[in-house]
């Protein structure tokens, strides 16, 4: 009288749940780089330069990315980045208005990017900025007619 065979399901099994495994992985995407930001490495340390403080070199960084792409991608990240560099809360050498300059040139040279509404935000808040800063100034010259 023979064995009982043992295995051979369990090896249908198995062979089957790779068939399976290996079908899925072929159907799941890869996370791939947007077109142009493959070949640009400047954007990646402008965050961690941030971190350290260093504004002068994430500037420099930023810069060299604008430079590599002027008129794609991801050149609009980098003048996105340089627009938040000038207007960073911690940055000594802050400047609004060349902050203002860099929206405004990413919201003309590239219309069609996903970083133009940020940047139409930011134009606002710079442009309800210089209008208050206005209104204080007409205020302060208003206070000194009725001084005298």
């Amino acid at each position: 009288m023979g064995r009982e065979r043992r295995g051979t399901r369990q090896h249908l099994y198995i062979s089957t749940a790779g068939l399976i495994i290996a079908i899925l992985c072929s159907c799941a995407p890869f996370r791939t780089m947007p077109a142009g930001e493959q070949n640009c490495t400047h954007l990646q340390s402008v965050q961690h330069l941030l971190r350290q403080g260093d504004f002068e070199g994430a500037l420099r960084e930023t810069q060299k990315a604008l430079s590599v792409s002027p008129k794609s991608p991801p050149g609009d990240a980098a003048l996105f980045n340089m627009g938040l560099i000038h207007a960073h809360y911690a940055n000594p050498k802050k400047d609004y208005a060349k902050a203002l300059g860099f929206f405004t040139r990413l919201k003309k040279d590239f219309p069609g990017s996903p970083l133009v509404e940020e940047a139409k935000i930011w134009i606002g808040v710079f442009e309800t900025m210089e209008k208050v800063k206005q209104i204080d100034i007409e205020i302060e010259e208003k206070k000194k007619e009725l001084t005298r």
